[in-house]
């Protein structure tokens, strides 16, 4: 049976732990192996900045990028560790969940995404910090 976007980030929602703006930022200075993924496309980042030490990688391109069996030049070294603590976002948090529960389908064992994606984020007053490169 098909499936439409908000059924497949309410299953993702449901499958991966959410975690609010607040605990990841305290996640992020407590833990600096923590990687932030911001997975919106270029042409959404540039306007509303980054979170800051976030990586950007877009969901279309984070199942190569974190893949182990695609060839090396695909990879994403800073995604090949299945320990390391990653927390997804997106601009309000659907795609963001999607990302997560793609990653934990990928073997990633702490895994979690940003609750209100960026958009809560700024909500709660935490920085951002605008694109210094290529995206």
């Amino acid at each position: 049976m098909a499936k439409t976007f908000m059924q497949m980030a309410a299953e993702a929602q449901a499958a991966v732990p959410g975690v609010n703006p607040r605990e990841a930022w305290r996640r992020m200075q407590e833990e600096p192996k923590t990687i932030m993924i911001d997975v919106r496309d270029a042409e959404e980042i540039r306007p509303t900045g980054m979170i800051p030490g976030a990586i950007a990688v877009s969901a279309g391109s984070l199942l190569f990028k974190a893949d182990r069996e695609v060839p090396k030049e695909w990879r994403d070294p800073r995604l090949q560790d299945r320990s390391v603590p990653v927390i997804t976002h997106c601009a309000l948090g659907p795609l963001g969940a999607i990302s997560a529960k793609m990653l934990m389908d990928m073997g990633f064992v702490n895994v979690s995404y940003l609750e209100g994606g960026i958009e809560g984020w700024k909500k709660a007053g935490l920085p951002t910090e605008p694109v210094r490169t290529k995206l």
